[in-house]
């Protein structure tokens, strides 16, 4: 499982400078589910390869590019197969005083059920609302968002693929 974690940091790595994190679809099981909460009211799901490539790691994260997403810690059960990985949002943007926006306080991860062969069976991630919010009203309001950025706001106002109300995802939110 060390192992697994250190592909998967460094593919994120590599995706990160492409701008394309697609190519991370390979390291899940062809049923896996992927699905995180977006607040009170939604929750996202990626059921399938297919689904998990176009969806979470395409769709949703169209106009990111220029973030990173650096994993600081990681806690690995090998007996049930769980790993957690916890990671800032990092910005290439910089505010006047050389630091770069982003979401680097607050809580940010990743909760992966290992399926076996280097791949994920099962995916969570969880990140702190508020922070991520005020760290987007920030770079809006200083307006150093990209135009991709600017685009992904327009269009997440609505309904969108993988997105559905709290609790409706076809998948449970958390497999506990």
């Amino acid at each position: 499982m060390d192992e697994m974690k250190e592909r998967w940091v460094a593919a994120n790595i590599a995706c990160e400078k492409a701008g394309d994190w697609k190519p991370l679809a390979d390291f899940y099981t062809e049923d896996a589910t992927y699905g995180w909460n977006y607040g009170p009211k939604k929750d996202f799901m990626a059921v399938g390869i297919d689904e998990i490539r176009d969806l979470a790691m395409g769709q949703e994260m169209e106009g990111l590019e220029g973030w990173t997403y650096p994993y600081q810690w990681w806690v690995i059960d090998d007996r049930t197969g769980d790993m957690i990985g916890f990671w800032r949002q990092v910005y290439d943007k910089q505010r006047p005083d050389g630091t770069n926006y982003g979401i680097t306080e607050g809580l940010g991860g990743s909760w992966f059920r290992y399926g076996g062969n280097f791949k994920f069976a099962w995916q969570r991630d969880f990140f702190d609302y508020g922070n991520v919010a005020e760290a987007y009203m920030e770079i809006f309001t200083d307006k150093v968002a990209s135009e991709g950025m600017l685009k992904r706001m327009e269009v997440a106002t609505g309904n969108q693929p993988g997105w559905y109300p709290l609790g409706k995802a076809p998948s449970p939110m958390w497999n506990i």
